[in-house]
């Protein structure tokens, strides 16, 4: 049964009590020893908690003045509950692969409390009655999702959970003969603090960027995200919005990569933060369309708006993951023209809304959800095509080919895995800069020096060439390449050309004698070729022996195969042997696969 909204009149000493408890909540977080330990977040819960305090003593002065009543009403709303779950959710599943979730949870507590005493201290402020629920919930949790700022930095994340209710408002227009908000309160400081950030070139100081990027780390995020959403869908009718955002996005994928032979978003179809943004970030029915064709338009405009904006930040070489978050604001200012639109006889021809009159809402509803859980069967495995072993690859293959964008996204990853220890990635990068083929990511001697300090023979003779003034060798994923220098050094490492052999044999070789980067070579020949001719056993043996002879990251791709049973048998105890060694080697993707491994057989 819904549950009915209550009404209760106070006495305004006894109301404003509430405020005055949320902020001592808040006040006694700054007792936990993670918040202690870091100064300046220590002082962001205090000075939030002594605003509040100060703001509930200028109210009561006020009310006292005036002699105003105040009144709670008890409201809660389905909207808002089933969201919060669903986000939440979302955050436990993350989290257990991303550590930095789970010890941020005090964070997130701290943020609720703020919030619920700022709404309150607002609503009163403006008028004799606030609504008491689980709005502040919904609204938390979809900022934190997508971007919160880092201890030093963190009195900003009050500031922008502040402004999503401030928006909320006072940002107000007339639709259907009611005064409502435009904005999404979680959307709209999201984009806001997004844009300033951009302006000032001061991503740092937030987990945006890494948070866009772990959202790949669990297992079928995409399947998780889309079942703990249904509820919402069967019961609001938003999956007009999720589909048609999903479904434009994918066919300019596939459109793209028919014509270009690449991924637009670099890893897949549509990465695991875009699909969570198209779930729960746009959806909100208050400050979406309301006819069926209009929520349709709406869907497939935002979808259109994260490419359109992708490809803008890239080209002004700002951190692309906040496509997702600016285009929503953006898209709440034109609902009403949407709406305006999708009820115009242009468009009556393909408005949803004829077919199927005698459906109550709950049925269109469910007719809605079967069309979207097929569309969802036929694009979730195109659409998850991250697979940090292929992914690579395939952008190396791009890059010889001259695709478009390949050698600029190659060397964006050989950048990331360089910074992570790869010898070879920082060899790559450093010949991609060095042949014009890549703008500098790292200075190009730095990223050979890098190389060389993790004994990798090729990156420090590189060093050498260029310090000279000469070419250094060809990239390690260009085997047919002319060999510049001594051809033993190119042999050691699996390139260049011996009287013909193919690449695979060269690797062969190299790997023999006991060259770590040449046994990865071989199991990447062996293991991304395509059709009968992939023999994953052999590409184990190759990164068995890589790992012998301390390659970090071939511990922690065969740690991987063995424990996915990627085309050998699955053997989870020695992938985790495996990944171990790369974990005590310093490769710390590995640490984190065992560190949520680990969480799973506590909680189990």
């Amino acid at each position: 049964m819904p549950l009915t909204p209550s009404r209760h009149g106070l006495d305004p000493r006894l109301a404003l009590v509430l405020p005055l408890g949320f902020a001592a909540a808040l006040a006694a977080l700054c007792l936990l020893p993670s918040v202690r330990q870091h100064g300046v977040e220590m002082a962001s819960f205090w000075g939030a908690a002594g605003a509040l305090v100060l703001w509930t003593g200028l109210l009561l002065v006020v009310v006292r003045r005036h002699r105003r009543p105040l009144a709670l009403e008890i409201d809660l709303r389905k909207q808002h509950y089933l969201q919060a779950c669903a986000q939440f959710s979302v955050m436990l599943y993350w989290g257990w692969y991303w550590r930095q979730v789970y010890d941020s949870f005090h964070l997130l507590a701290a943020q609720l409390v703020f919030a619920y005493a700022f709404d309150m201290l607002l609503g009163w402020s403006r008028r004799e009655t606030y609504t008491l629920g689980f709005g502040p919930f919904p609204i938390v949790f979809s900022i934190n999702l997508f971007l919160w700022f880092k201890p030093d930095w963190f009195y900003l994340q009050f500031l922008m959970v502040a402004v999503g209710f401030l928006a909320k408002e006072f940002i107000r227009w007339d639709k259907d003969g009611r005064r409502v908000h435009i904005f999404n309160p979680s959307s709209f400081p999201l984009g806001v603090f997004s844009l300033g950030l951009i302006l000032t070139g001061t991503t740092a100081i937030t987990w945006g960027q890494e948070i866009a990027q772990t959202f790949e780390l669990p297992p079928h995020i995409r399947l998780f995200i889309f079942l703990v959403c249904l509820p919402g869908q069967l019961l609001f009718g938003v999956t007009t919005m999720t589909m048609s955002a999903v479904l434009a996005v994918f066919a300019f994928g596939l459109g793209w990569y028919a014509v270009f032979g690449t991924y637009y978003f670099v890893d897949a179809f549509i990465p695991a933060a875009v699909f969570l943004g198209m779930h729960l970030l746009f959806t909100d029915p208050s400050t979406s369309p309301r006819t069926e064709l209009g929520r349709i338009l709406y869907g497939a405009l935002y979808g259109l708006g994260v490419v359109v904006l992708f490809g803008l930040l890239g080209r002004l070489g700002a951190p692309t993951f906040y496509d997702k978050l600016m285009a929503v604001p953006l898209l709440n200012m034109t609902i009403q023209l949407i709406d305006a639109a999708a009820r115009s006889k242009w468009l009556h021809a393909i408005d949803p809304a004829r077919l199927g009159r005698a459906l109550k809402a709950r049925q269109r509803n469910l007719a809605y959800m079967a069309i979207w859980a097929l569309a969802f069967v036929v694009v979730s495995d195109p659409m998850a095509a991250y697979k940090p072993r292929r992914w690579l690859p395939f952008w190396q293959q791009a890059c010889v080919e001259d695709r478009h964008n390949g050698c600029l996204v190659l060397s964006q990853i050989e950048k990331q895995y360089c910074t992570q220890g790869s010898a070879w990635a920082c060899n790559d990068l450093a010949i991609l800069q060095a042949s014009g083929r890549a703008a500098p990511v790292i200075a190009t001697e730095e990223a050979f020096a890098r190389g060389c300090a993790l004994k990798l023979a090729v990156a420090c003779a590189n060093r050498s060439l260029t310090s000279a003034g000469m070419q250094p060798a060809a990239a390690a994923f260009r085997p047919s390449s002319p060999m510049p220098v001594d051809y033993p050094i190119l042999l050691q490492e699996g390139q260049g050309q011996l009287q013909g052999l193919p690449p695979a044999e060269l690797y062969e070789r190299a790997c023999r004698q006991g060259w770590a980067d040449g046994c990865v070579r071989l199991a990447g020949v062996h293991f991304l070729t395509t059709g009968g001719d992939r023999d994953v056993p052999r590409a184990v043996i190759a990164l068995d022996r890589a790992c012998t002879l301390r390659s970090t990251s071939a511990c922690a791709d065969l740690g991987v195969i063995l424990q996915e049973g990627d085309g050998v048998p699955s053997d989870p105890e020695k992938g985790r042997t495996y990944l171990k060694r790369a974990c005590d080697g310093g490769f710390r993707a590995a640490c984190n696969r065992l560190e949520g491994a680990a969480q799973g057989r506590a909680g189990g």
